[in-house]
């Protein structure tokens, strides 16, 4: 007999998007996985603002671009007031003169609005344990923007950084997770997870995100 682990409450979800025919596409979809329910919906950022004080979800799915208030001002303010706080920012390819404004608040992760359900229910179940998520499309298109902009002095040297931390920091920007680093390195997750503690504080990153934007903008690792 298969051993099911049951949650003993659901994701509670809150979707913040001003197009009303996405956001309850995105609740219908959301509200059939076994695990998640969206507890309140918002169209702008000033909205979602006032439903913090009646509702705390365990994850925010936010826009970017929305009228009254954007997506990167209704991040600020509530990461300001609630620092652990998981949101994920739903986006575009024709916003990614946003996407660093929101790596750099702290965003646990990215999903590209054309997300199929089940990479979006893996995105949800991973923010929620703690880690972070990124469309593999958008990693892609990411890669290709950081590094046209990419700064000639590499830092390594600057940050002490070890080699076992550069060999980690190239394998993350290759999409690896947590658990496959450690398959390949013959280690266990928790020394990996060690590992990436000392690059965040190394490089004063809040995230695994804005951990590869840093080391692609200054040269650490190679794509």
């Amino acid at each position: 007999m298969n051993n099911i682990i049951i949650m003993e409450e659901k994701i509670k979800i809150i979707i913040v998007d001003d197009h009303e025919i996405f956001r309850n596409g995105l609740k219908m979809v959301i509200n059939r996985f076994h695990d998640t329910k969206v507890i309140a919906e918002a169209s702008n950022g000033k909205d979602f603002l006032a439903l913090l004080d009646k509702y705390m979800p365990d994850i925010v799915l936010m826009d970017i671009e929305m009228p009254i208030m954007n997506g990167i001002e209704a991040t600020k303010i509530a990461l300001n007031t609630f620092p652990d706080l998981k949101i994920i920012a739903l986006t575009m390819f024709n916003e990614e003169a946003y996407i660093q404004n929101m790596i750099d608040l702290g965003v646990k992760g990215f999903l590209i609005k054309n997300i199929c359900k089940q990479d979006l229910n893996k995105a949800i179940l991973k923010v929620y344990e703690g880690g972070n998520y990124y469309s593999d499309e958008l990693f892609t298109f990411f890669n290709k923007q950081m590094t046209k902009n990419k700064k000639t002095v590499n830092k390594a040297d600057e940050l002490k950084l070890t080699p076992r931390e550069k060999e980690i920091l190239q394998l993350l920007s290759q999409g690896l997770s947590n658990k496959e680093i450690a398959s390949k390195l013959f280690v266990s997750e928790r020394t990996i997870i060690g590992h990436k503690s000392n690059l965040l504080s190394k490089t004063g990153c809040k995230s695994t995100i804005s951990l590869l934007s840093y080391a692609i903008k200054n040269n650490l690792v190679s794509i």
